[in-house]
């Protein structure tokens, strides 16, 4: 029984796993599902490049035919295409014969009429055949009125802002983490404050009983002890509860099931004078804005992509193949094609203008919107900042009240226990309980939101939590 209950207890050991703040942020950047799941758009926008760049190269394509018919126009192509005609298929036997017709003056007109109508069942009426063909075939464009070059520059720019992109989730998903690693240290700071209090309570519950019992208290001060102490009990197990709701969150963020603990509060305590400089480059610095640049200057080109197609088209074409009525590679029979050609296009009902305005549109569309993003930024970052330097001018006066209600109690716990003619009674006395309570959970609540506010503030001016010590 001892061996299994040693087992037990190192199982949970090697299971239990306690966490920093900075390891929980190293462990959601590399194993969050979603952050995994974004990093595939970066990848995504690279094969758009190399899919750009391939059309330099052109095409290359095999195509192998076989076929059988007795169809007389593809029976005579398909001779002609393996070099196999003879005057025979033409009928020129026919001809052959009626030529002393056509020598003897007399019957020369009569015969010439008939050549001419004859019509010879050879090439007429063939027997079918099996062709077999097989062919190279290599397209490649030469002018294409700088639709390529133009694609390769925007999926270039792609890749950069899909990057951008990337790295402003990254940052963005550690406020998450910060709130649920700083959810639960938060927790675990009210579950020690409610662990003292419920020794306090237990300590008033004692007070009021002893004083009863020698009649000097009423009951009722008996039960309104014993009342208080099962409301702290209560909000022990709801704070119990909220850290494991914090450590379920921060397990889902991490993709760790082993994490079972954390440590100390991340406590941000800076002076916030410093953040008027945040305001000037914050702009600049954010990958959310740096993203959203590259995508106004990805559709800007579009426009020129769009109009390449007012420009005339230039390809070459180039083939060889082999055809005959067996399988063969026999180079007797092959052919070769080169061809250069030109394509413009003079009239389309104006749809490659109507196509290019689109773009234009979209553009304008894009660029008012990171126009209204530049706006949006200075706000945010001018928000967090104000509501950051307040949260942090107000800490210091909760302290205060933390302690002058710490003193107030001791107090009047003081006058309760003298019994000093039943002045205080065990309801004033939760009063200042009461106040304690209040005053020691707003201190806690403050600091937590202090470490939330200057994240958001680092965020919004483009920095990294990861960096921050």
């Amino acid at each position: 029984m001892k061996i299994m209950i040693s087992l037990f207890l190192l199982t949970n050991l090697i299971v239990a796993k306690k966490v920093t703040f900075d390891e929980a942020i190293n462990l959601t950047i590399t194993n969050n599902k979603e952050q995994k799941a974004k990093e595939f758009e970066t990848k995504k926008a690279e094969q758009s490049l190399k899919e750009a760049k391939a059309y330099d190269y052109g095409r290359l394509d095999f195509a192998y035919n076989i076929s059988r018919t007795n169809h007389a126009g593809y029976v005579f192509g398909m001779k002609l295409a393996s070099k196999e005609a003879t005057f025979g298929d033409f009928g020129f036997g026919h001809f052959i014969d009626n030529m002393g017709g056509l020598m003897n003056p007399i019957t020369a007109s009569q015969t010439k009429s008939d050549l001419l109508s004859y019509k010879p069942d050879q090439l007429n009426n063939p027997d079918a055949r099996n062709n077999f063909e097989g062919k190279l075939t290599y397209d490649v464009p030469i002018y294409t009125g700088g639709k390529i070059n133009t694609a390769k520059s925007m999926a270039t720019l792609q890749i950069s802002a899909k990057k951008s992109l990337l790295e402003y989730d990254k940052k963005k998903i550690a406020i998450e983490v910060l709130k649920a690693y700083n959810g639960a240290v938060t927790a675990k700071n009210f579950i020690s404050m409610l662990q003292n209090s419920l020794k306090i309570t237990d300590r008033f519950v004692g007070t009021s009983q002893r004083l009863y019992n020698n009649q000097l208290a009423r009951i009722i001060d008996v039960k309104q002890s014993q009342m208080a102490r099962q409301t702290i009990r209560v909000k022990l197990q709801e704070a119990k509860a909220k850290f494991d709701v914090a450590i379920a969150y921060l397990k889902f963020l991490t993709d760790d099931k082993t994490i079972t603990d954390v440590s100390k509060l991340v406590f941000y305590d800076r002076d916030t004078s410093t953040y008027e400089l945040l305001k000037v480059n914050a702009i600049e610095s954010r990958d959310d804005y740096n993203y959203m640049k590259l995508n106004t200057k990805t559709m800007k080109k579009k426009i020129a992509l769009d109009g390449a197609s007012s420009y005339p088209t230039i390809g070459a074409h180039l083939e060889y193949g082999l055809n005959d009525n067996t399988p063969t590679v026999d180079t007797d029979k092959d052919y070769y094609l080169g061809a250069i050609g030109l394509r413009y296009t003079i009239f389309d009902g104006d749809i490659n203008n109507i196509n290019k305005q689109k773009a234009k549109i979209e553009y304008m569309k894009t660029k008012t919107y990171f126009d209204y993003m530049k706006s949006g930024i200075e706000l945010e970052v001018n928000k967090y900042y104000l509501d950051f330097k307040a949260n942090k001018a107000q800490i210091p006066n909760k302290i205060k009240i933390e302690n002058m209600a710490k003193d107030i109690l001791r107090r009047t716990e003081n006058v309760y226990n003298n019994n000093l003619n039943f002045r205080v009674n065990m309801m004033f006395l939760l009063m200042q309980f009461e106040n304690l309570l209040k005053s020691q959970a707003d201190l806690i609540k403050s600091k937590y939101d202090q470490t939330i506010l200057y994240g958001k503030l680092q965020i919004s001016s483009g920095k990294s939590l990861r960096s921050i010590k």
